[in-house]
C-alpha cells in the first residue's frame, strides 16, 4: 500500500500539519512556502521507511519538525532590511487571521525550537501520549513543558 497515490492521499488531508510548522518557523509567506516544499521533499524521501507503526500524521510531525529545525539553523544567503522584512510580514496571507493570532505566532516564534514543537503538536490537540511518542519524552514530561511554555508566552504577551 506504499505507493504514490497512497503517499498524496496523506499529505493532501494532513496538509494543515505542514503548514502550522511552517507558520511557527518562518516570518514571511516565501520562508514558509518553500519550508511546505523542503518538508514534502523530506516526507517522500523518508516514505520508504515508514512502517506503520505510528499514525501518519504522527510520523509526518516527526519529519516536518526535524526538517523545520534543520533548515532553521542553516544561514540565510540574502539578509533583508528591516524595513523589507516588515513588509513582507504584512503581506502574508496564508489564511484570514485576526490580529491576536498574528501575535500569538510572532509570541511563539521567540520560544526555543523543542518549544515550537510541542506547542505544534499541542495546538493539533493530540494526547500527551502521542506528543510525547513524536518528541521522544515522557507524558508527565509533556505536561511538565507545557505549563512552562504557556508561563512564557504569557510572558511574552503581556509585551
Amino acid at each position: 500500500m506504499k505507493d504514490k497515490e497512497y503517499f498524496l492521499e496523506q499529505v493532501f488531508s494532513h496538509q494543515a500539519i505542514i503548514h502550522k510548522i511552517c507558520r511557527m518557523y518562518r516570518d514571511t509567506r516565501e520562508d514558509q512556502e518553500d519550508l511546505f516544499q523542503e518538508i514534502v521533499y523530506q516526507l517522500w524521501k523518508s516514505f520508504g521507511q515508514f512502517q506503520g507503526k505510528s499514525k501518519f500524521s504522527t510520523w509526518m510531525y516527526r519529519i516536518g519538525l526535524n526538517t523545520a529545525m534543520a533548515t532553521f539553523r542553516k544561514p540565510k544567503t540574502q539578509q533583508l532590511s528591516l524595513e523589507d522584512h516588515l513588509q513582507l510580514n504584512r503581506a502574508i496571507v496564508q489564511e484570514p487571521e485576526d490580529e491576536n493570532s498574528e501575535r500569538l505566532f510572532r509570541a511563539i516564534r521567540k520560544l526555543e525550537e523543542a518549544d515550537r514543537a510541542l506547542l505544534s503538536l499541542y495546538f493539533e490537540d493530540l494526547s500527551y501520549a502521542e506528543v510525547g511518542e513524536v518528541l521522544g519524552i515522557s507524558e508527565n514530561n509533556v505536561g511538565v513543558r507545557l505549563t512552562r511554555i504557556k508561563g512564557k508566552l504569557r510572558k511574552l504577551l503581556k509585551v
